[in-house]
Parts: C-alpha cells; sequence; structure tokens
C-alpha cells in the first residue's frame, strides 16, 4: 500500500498545485488592474470631480477673457492707429489731390467713421419653453429656437444689397475681410464673443436698406421661423448715426496680392 500509494500522493500534490496556479494568478492580476484603474482614475481628476463641468466653465471663463483682452486691444490699437495717421499728416509729402483719393479709399475699406441715416435689425432666440403659435406646424426641436450664423449672414448679405455704405455688427465695424461665425448659441466676430440678441446696423437709405430685406428668400424664411415659434425680429429707424471705424488688423494673413 505504502509503495503504490506514495506514487499516486507524490502525483497527487503537484497536479493539485497546477491547477490552483492560474487561479492565484488570475485574482492577483484582477486586483493589480483594479489598482491601476484606481491610480489612472485619481491621476485624471487630480482630486477633482471628473462627472462635474468645471472645466467646460474654465474654458467659458476663458473665452470671456480673451474676448475683452481683446476688445480692449482692438481700442488700443484704434488710438495708435490715429496717432501714426495724425502724425503723418503733418508733413508726408503729398498733394491735397492724393490726400483726398487716400481718405476716400479709407472710408471705403471702413477704416473711418461713418456717418449717416441708419437702420438697425435685431435678432434674438425664442423662448425655451416656445410651441407652436400656428396650426398644421410640428411642435419646436431645440434647433427651431436659437439663431444660427445663416441667419445673420442673410441680413448682413441683404442690407450690402440694399446699398448699405456700412454695416456695424453689435460693436465692431465689418469690412471686406470680416467673416460672422457662431459657435453654439454665441457669435464670434473679430476675435470676440457675443451673446443674443443680436443687433445690426446699417448706413444707407433706409427704405431700400428695408425694401432689401423684405425681398431677401433667406429672410423670408427667417420669418416662418418669427410667426410660428417667437424667434426675436425687429427693424427700427435709428436716425443720425455714427458708425466707428475698424480699428483692427488690415494685414491679410491668407491671402496674397495677384502679381
Amino acid at each position: 500500500m505504502s509503495n503504490s500509494a506514495n506514487p499516486q500522493g507524490m502525483g497527487s500534490t503537484p497536479a493539485r498545485g497546477r491547477r490552483f496556479r492560474p487561479v492565484r494568478l488570475l485574482t492577483v492580476a484582477v486586483f493589480a488592474l483594479a489598482g491601476l484603474i484606481f491610480f489612472t482614475s485619481f491621476n485624471t481628476a487630480k482630486g477633482t470631480n471628473i462627472r462635474t463641468d468645471a472645466s467646460l466653465l474654465k474654458l467659458s471663463d476663458l473665452i470671456l477673457e480673451r474676448s475683452h483682452k481683446n476688445g480692449q486691444l482692438d481700442e488700443s490699437n484704434g488710438a495708435l492707429r490715429d496717432d501714426v495717421e495724425a502724425l503723418a499728416e503733418r508733413d508726408d509729402g503729398s498733394t491735397k489731390a492724393e490726400d483726398e483719393k487716400l481718405t476716400a479709399l479709407e472710408k471705403k475699406a471702413g477704416t473711418q467713421k461713418l456717418k449717416g441715416e441708419a437702420i438697425s435689425v435685431t435678432l434674438n432666440d425664442a423662448p425655451p419653453d416656445a410651441t407652436a403659435k400656428l396650426p398644421g406646424y410640428p411642435e419646436p426641436q431645440p434647433d427651431y429656437l436659437v439663431i444660427h450664423q445663416q441667419d445673420l449672414q442673410a441680413v448682413v448679405n441683404a442690407l450690402w444689397q440694399g446699398g448699405a455704405q456700412g454695416i456695424k455688427v453689435m460693436d465692431q465695424r465689418l469690412i471686406s475681410t470680416s467673416a460672422v461665425r457662431c459657435v453654439g448659441n454665441t457669435l464670434i466676430l473679430q476675435g470676440r464673443v457675443y451673446s443674443p440678441p443680436y443687433k445690426i446696423t446699417a448706413v444707407g437709405d433706409p427704405e431700400q436698406l428695408k425694401q432689401s430685406l423684405a425681398a431677401s428668400k433667406a429672410i423670408q424664411n427667417y420669418m416662418v421661423y418669427v410667426n410660428v415659434y417667437g424667434l426675436g425680429w425687429k427693424v427700427e429707424d435709428d436716425g443720425a448715426v455714427t458708425l466707428p471705424g475698424y480699428s483692427g488688423t488690415v494685414d491679410l494673413q491668407y491671402a496674397k496680392p495677384v502679381e
């Protein structure tokens, strides 16, 4: 019995060891993986709750801060440009005819103040709880209740087509390189950020400007949403106003003059 039992006993013990070793290894691996996940989560969160939107709030604050700083830099740049032009006018060696031609070009470029009769157009988001006001229209999607980039562009284009001599969006003068862009429900114009309501002011013949707005197909489509869902739309006669000159950089950064 002892001779026959020993081989079985000796053989069975290592067999049990081989059978349970993978289980031990798997258990150790699970705990190691759990520790790695915990460390990674802690390292990512840096002691904060990663489920909150605090990082988004910080980004929003940063955008607003940069927008405010850009506005201050525009004002500073405009003041310096006025000083440079004043110094240049003292003795620049140009003739009166050349000075008049330069002044006319500056007015067309939008870098000088512009005074004249004007109208303003104000666009605003609809109330968040808006419902369809007319029968036959579906209940609004969130997308229906906010001002979009194409809405602002439609107004600006219609005003240019109506003979506008100059246009101001919010507090900034538009020039040939200006781009009206929207990100979410905010307007980004020449490095600065704005929230609705959006006000667009144009100097020109008030009646022609209004007729051009009414004739725009894009604005006619917008007016459907005004009447059905309550998007904001207001056109006003402003009388005589003075548009500011564009004070930002006028250097072309992406285009090259044709030789």
